[in-house]
């Protein structure tokens, strides 16, 4: 299993100027690769080189960096064409779609760019780095990085690592290939995960993260970047750039403590993990005005994520099953019906008088979907007929 481990670099001025002037020389080179592309319609990536190799190396790119521009460019195209296909652009001739394919693709100078072991080297016990750069060989660049991370770097650091500036401070994000620990493959039952607003997550164990720490959060961001917009002024402008993506980063916090309780509890009890899957419901539901921040702002995606690579190292089997009518079922007696959902946090089931909270309900019913989606994945155990 494929993971990443965020690295933050400590250069000295000098040292810090190179590495700028690298990452605005590279993707400027790759600015001029991609018209080139857009130019040849987006040829392969063999024939890209012979398109650019000579004049990506006459203007003082390494052998490696040339052909880490050039592939770097040609993914990016590569991406866009998937999208495209799979329809994340919107359809054929929409505006979106005719943005994205009439010009050619354009790279930040701030960028990131690839780096392999031989534009690369790793020093863990001095904790430094030895790195590439358009003005020579950087040596002896300091990082740092927590005691988890350094192990694990140590021991599963394998392929490229991508160099990246966000607001001038530089970071590595090396890949790491985790091994797997072996996935119980005879779960004692299934933990239903239900994904929401007002509760983070309530799980079928009787796990409840509730949303609105999170909440309070997130709108007193949104109404301190509204007050330092309207301001306007030097000072409100450069507060925003220093808040930038604290939201973010305090929401992948909180999904991370929750992925992880989950995943622990369910790898105690040697259970399963049923997760709802919720892609498209941004496009499905229909919500008035003052709901649209609550909606656009839920990070379901995120904590699917997290919740999947924690199951997977841990062993634990996770399935994706339908969540239609997950808060309109009885988990008693299986009745559907809209009224069943009294409001949003009280379920009462007309057929049967079953009361309970309604992401506790709807958590039971994914949990049994979870065990009827495992079993009927699983391969038979049937001995074969002699």
């Amino acid at each position: 299993m494929k993971l990443v481990t965020q690295i933050k670099l400590m250069p000295e001025a000098a040292q810090a100027a190179a590495l700028s002037a690298t990452l605005r020389t590279v993707n400027e080179a790759a600015n001029w690769v991609s018209g080139v592309a857009f130019e040849h319609g987006c040829p392969r990536e063999y024939e890209l080189r012979k398109h650019t190799y000579a004049e990506l190396k006459a203007r003082g790119l390494g052998a490696q960096a040339a052909q880490h521009v050039i592939k770097k460019t040609r993914d990016a195209y590569a991406a866009l064409k998937a999208n495209i296909w799979a329809g994340n652009l919107g359809k054929p001739g929409s505006k979106r779609w005719i943005k994205a394919e009439s010009k050619p693709i354009t790279f930040r100078p701030e960028a990131a760019q690839p780096y392999d072991d031989r534009c690369l080297a790793w020093q863990y016990d001095a904790l430094t780095v030895s790195i590439w750069t358009t003005a020579g060989r950087l040596k002896n660049v300091r990082f740092s990085c927590s005691p988890g991370a350094l192990n694990m770097l140590r021991e599963h650091r394998k392929g490229e690592a991508d160099l990246i500036e966000r607001d001038g401070v530089f970071y590595l994000v090396a890949v790491c290939e985790v091994p797997e620990a072996p996935l119980n493959e005879a779960p004692s039952a299934f933990v239903g995960v239900d994904l929401g607003i007002v509760n983070i997550a309530t799980a079928s164990n009787g796990y409840r993260a509730a949303g609105r720490g999170l909440n309070r959060h997130r709108k007193r961001q949104l109404d301190l970047r509204r007050k330092l917009q309207a301001k306007g002024t030097k000072s409100a402008k450069r507060l925003l750039k220093k808040r930038s993506r604290k939201e973010a980063r305090h929401t992948a916090n909180v999904n991370h403590i929750v992925s992880k309780t989950i995943v622990t509890a369910a790898e105690r009890t040697g259970s399963g993990i049923a997760l709802e899957n919720l892609k498209g419901i941004r496009d499905r539901v229909r919500l008035r005005k003052a709901q649209r921040t609550d909606l656009h702002s839920w990070s379901f995606h995120q904590l699917g994520a997290f919740l999947e690579y924690k199951a997977r190292r841990a062993g634990v089997p996770l399935v994706y099953v339908d969540p239609a009518y997950t808060s309109q079922q009885c988990s008693v007696c299986g009745h559907i019906d809209r009224k069943n959902r009294v409001d949003q946090a009280t379920f009462a089931c007309r057929a049967c008088g079953f009361l309970a909270d309604a992401d506790d309900n709807a958590s039971h019913n994914l949990a049994a979907r979870g065990e009827t989606v495992w079993t009927a994945g699983r391969e038979s155990r049937v001995p074969a007929t002699p």
